[in-house]
């Protein structure tokens, strides 16, 4: 079984001042957010800002970080789209890459029912030898992946994990009952990992990763080892910078605080735009509240 990790965070792609892809940048926030605790790099994901990316910039970004950090953290593409011929496409190029493993989001825009959510990621778990993280987000994709169509997928031998970021706790307990014990849950939402472990998840794909790896991964050893308070409290003094984290579409307010803390991060490329003043503000107050600035 394909073992990802506990700690994974969703990294965001660093861009320099004229909106080129700033590999330089990437390797260097690879290599932080290793040294600092987090098991795996999301690349390429929501927050990576992958629907501004080309198909050439995306493997460059998977080259640069499997150079970077390959062999000391799993390196997870993000290769889904709303085009299952192109995800075969991308998929098949990162796993000559050499990246550890790839995440499929449900296909936005297109809506599709059930039935071909099965069908979609059953063809691309065809075309690549590599283990698979599903990822529903259906805030972001107008699609939301049920526990049934899960439990059917994770019967597909490289199907081993998904993200889950719909906020259901009840479709994630879903999810874990009626599937087996080596399928894999992460919490897709940083605000609900705590819960998300309580019902048998195994970790996070991470926003809040970029700024606080450290923090984060202690909340998960402490509810793993029985420290069910220190998780707690962990969990309820990471939420104001949570919060922060999404006062205005991620990644806009994480690559802002990067940018505070002197991190690789740069701006966001249109269709998202700098953060705003009152937006600046709330992400600059929780970064102060946990000594970050």
């Amino acid at each position: 079984m394909a073992d990802f990790g506990k700690l994974l965070v969703a990294m965001v792609t660093p861009f320099n001042k004229d909106m080129s892809l700033d590999i330089t940048g990437a390797k260097e926030l690879a290599r932080q957010l290793v040294d600092n605790g987090c098991d795996g790099l999301v690349v390429a994901g929501s927050t990576g800002e992958s629907p501004t990316l080309t198909f050439d910039e995306k493997i460059a970004l998977f080259e640069a970080v499997v150079e970077e950090v390959g062999g000391r953290a799993s390196v997870i593409a993000g290769t889904g789209g709303y085009c299952t011929a192109q995800s075969i496409e991308l998929t098949r190029s990162a796993e000559k890459v050499g990246v550890d493993g790839i995440m499929l989001v449900t296909p936005y825009y297109n809506k599709p029912p059930q039935r071909a959510l099965i069908e979609h990621f059953s063809a691309i778990a065809a075309a690549t030898s590599l283990p698979i993280m599903l990822y529903n987000v259906p805030s972001r994709t107008a699609c939301n992946m049920k526990p049934e169509t899960v439990a059917e997928l994770s019967r597909i031998k490289n199907i081993v994990a998904i993200k889950e970021a719909s906020g259901d706790i009840t479709q994630i307990s879903w999810i874990r009952a009626m599937t087996g014990s080596d399928f894999v849950i992460y919490s897709g939402n940083d605000g609900d990992t705590l819960p998300v472990l309580a019902v048998g998840g195994k970790g996070v794909v991470s926003v809040a990763a970029n700024l606080v790896p450290g923090m984060i991964k202690e909340m998960i050893e402490a509810f793993e080892s029985g420290h069910t308070s220190k998780a707690r409290d962990l969990h309820l003094k990471l939420l104001p910078l949570v919060a922060a984290l999404f006062v205005e579409p991620n990644p806009i307010p994480v690559k802002y605080a990067l940018n505070q803390l002197g991190l690789p991060s740069g701006p966001p490329r249109l269709p998202l735009v700098e953060i705003s003043n009152d937006a600046a503000r709330k992400v600059r107050e929780a970064l102060s509240e946990l000594g970050l600035l």
